[in-house]
């Protein structure tokens, strides 16, 4: 269901990114991979980006072909450096990139967000969620940041946060309904990736230990990639707004401690 896509993946240099990236092209993608770093594998084509800033999305957006059928947004920051980088990569920059992006991709195409089990919190959160996706473009994401209160160990929870919100937003968003464009959302739990013991010093050992706990293993890398692709390909035509947890269970084992049942 791949054969012969244009799948545009961020985040190829490690983890979910490089794996996706992998499996991609094993099932007959044409990738183009977007990194700060450069893959220690070859991933097809490579294009050396940073989305951290409005002029770092424009000029990647300028270097892509006319074409493209999917778009898998996988980079991000684990959040230990600061709240402000954090949201600038995992939701401004993203978000920046899928809406720069949107004229490129084929009608019927697809947008593909890894977000977290971390952004569980969004429906609690929704006020302070909704202000923040509501700011349109690329804002100044320290003034964003302050105004709202968010706190540099927040940083990664709520980045994804707004982005389980925007992916349900964007699902609706005339920019991509309009031509047929799907926009989903993966959720991992914790996966045994590079920057694993990043999210531990952030989010704390306990919380970690016992999400694992929860469902007996953390994540692979290859747990992942294949529902992201998924995602992207024309068995998923019918799927939009959605967000998929691929956590082993755990965001249900959450929701019958939380809700009761």
């Amino acid at each position: 269901m791949l054969f012969g896509k244009t799948i545009l993946i961020t985040g190829v240099a490690s983890g979910i990114g490089a794996r996706t990236a992998e499996l991609a092209g094993q099932l007959g993608a044409d990738v183009i991979g977007v990194d700060v770093r450069e893959p220690a594998a070859p991933v097809g084509g490579f294009v050396k980006a940073d989305i951290s800033s409005r002029a770092g999305v424009d000029d990647l957006v300028a270097s892509l072909p006319q074409r493209i059928d999917a778009l898998c947004n996988v980079a991000g920051l684990s959040g230990n450096t600061g709240a402000v980088s954090t949201l600038a990569v995992n939701f401004y920059g993203l978000r920046a990139l899928s809406e720069g992006l949107a004229p490129k991709l084929r009608e019927g195409g697809a947008i593909v967000n890894v977000a977290s089990i971390a952004g569980y919190g969004w429906r609690a959160n929704l006020n302070r969620a909704a202000s923040m996706v509501g700011i349109e473009g690329f804002p100044d994401v320290a003034r964003v940041v302050a105004d709202h209160q968010v706190k540099n160990e927040e940083g990664y929870p709520v980045s994804k946060e707004l982005l389980l919100l925007w992916t349900q937003r964007a699902a609706r968003q005339e920019l991509f309904r309009s031509r047929g464009i799907r926009v989903n959302a993966v959720s991992p739990g914790p996966v045994e990736t590079p920057i694993l013991k990043q999210f531990r010093n952030v989010l704390g050992d306990a919380r970690v230990d016992s999400d694992i706990a929860r469902v007996g293993r953390a994540g692979t890398l290859g747990d992942i990639a294949p529902v992201v692709l998924f995602l992207c390909s024309d068995g998923a035509r019918w799927v939009n707004g959605a967000n998929v947890p691929v956590d082993g269970g755990l965001e249900a084992s959450i929701n019958a401690e939380v809700l009761g049942f």
